[in-house]
């Protein structure tokens, strides 16, 4: 018999009661355009248009919401090269405390001077040469901080899951579920709760074509790490999966497919022109997965964009590529 896994459907419904009136219920988008064009139905979960313009906030509040009284008047330290950042900074800043945020030293200057809007003291470092997981985990202990991490926490996974319970709601059953990877928190959040409510589906995860650590993990049955990935898609350039989202992921996630980075930016200039969104590289990539054709496609799919967090000066120079 197989073990539990350590996030349950429960925690994510608890997880939407703590949510409501803090995170946004995004729209879920519908273009016959698309449609056309991929020959299916498809359902946009619409995360950019979220708080801090990812899914981000989802996760940060659910496990800021459940610190002790004590822990939050300490305040609270994450790693993050943006959208989690950005988050935590937010969560904090809600719950009436501080935060303390380590990102790379390259990480876009946008997702930088909005994680300080929020309040957030920054502290950087170097991704290609540093190990961002001990030096967080370092800065919260020498502080006293409380550490969220973005995405190996089961409250981070649970408020994950929390948007693609929102999309199933609005849509009802789907055949197949795109879902964006990095650390693997969103896709684990996201099975979880498909796979729940409709356990015929097919969850399909999308990393950068640089950045394949999940997807030769879950073929090789083991946690693999891969050079940190040089990619457009900043929020997905990680090494190696979660020890926990692994775990959910090798139990419920059905396949990963990759994509490059011109396919993302032809997904970006699709949704900007077509679908008149605007989604960051790692916002678009299970989108571009989708147009560049690179999976046998159902009759509805649902697909989360889960940001749209980039400035003007990037964006314009990534469209002009």
């Amino acid at each position: 018999m197989a073990a539990a896994l350590p996030v349950t459907f429960d925690d994510i419904r608890e997880a939407a009661v703590r949510l409501d009136g803090v995170a946004h219920r995004t729209p879920v988008l519908t273009s016959r355009t698309l449609d056309a064009r991929v020959g299916a139905e498809v359902f946009i979960k619409c995360e950019n248009f979220q708080r801090v313009g990812a899914f981000k906030i989802r996760g940060a509040y659910n496990a800021a919401a459940q610190l002790t009284p004590r822990q939050l008047a300490k305040g609270i330290a994450a790693y993050s090269s943006g959208n989690h950042a950005q988050a935590t900074a937010l969560a904090a800043r809600e719950l009436g405390t501080s935060a303390v945020i380590l990102m790379p030293e390259d990480a876009p200057r946008s997702k930088r001077e909005a994680t300080a809007g929020y309040g957030a003291e920054i502290v950087t470092y170097d991704r290609y040469t540093e190990d961002r997981t001990a030096l967080g985990e370092a800065l919260a202990e020498e502080r006293g901080l409380a550490l969220i991490p973005p995405y190996d926490h089961p409250h981070v996974i649970a408020g994950q899951g929390t948007a693609a319970l929102e999309l199933f709601d609005e849509t009802g059953p789907l055949d197949a579920l795109l879902v964006p990877v990095g650390g693997g928190g969103l896709i684990a959040g996201s099975a979880i709760a498909a796979k729940a409510l409709h356990p015929r589906v097919r969850v399909v995860g999308v990393e950068p074509e640089a950045g394949d650590d999940t997807k030769r993990s879950l073929e090789s049955g083991a946690r693999v790490t891969v050079p940190v990935p040089r990619t457009i898609a900043d929020g997905q350039a990680l090494p190696t999966p979660g020890e926990i989202t692994f775990t959910i992921n090798q139990r419920l996630v059905d396949a990963v497919t990759l994509v490059t980075d011109e396919e993302i930016i032809d997904a970006m200039r699709f949704a900007f022109e077509r679908l008149k969104i605007v989604l960051e590289p790692s916002g678009a990539t299970a989108l571009a997965a989708l147009l560049a054709g690179r999976l046998d496609l159902p009759p509805r799919i649902g697909v989360i964009a889960s940001g749209g967090n980039i400035d003007a000066e990037r964006f314009s120079r990534l469209m002009s590529a």
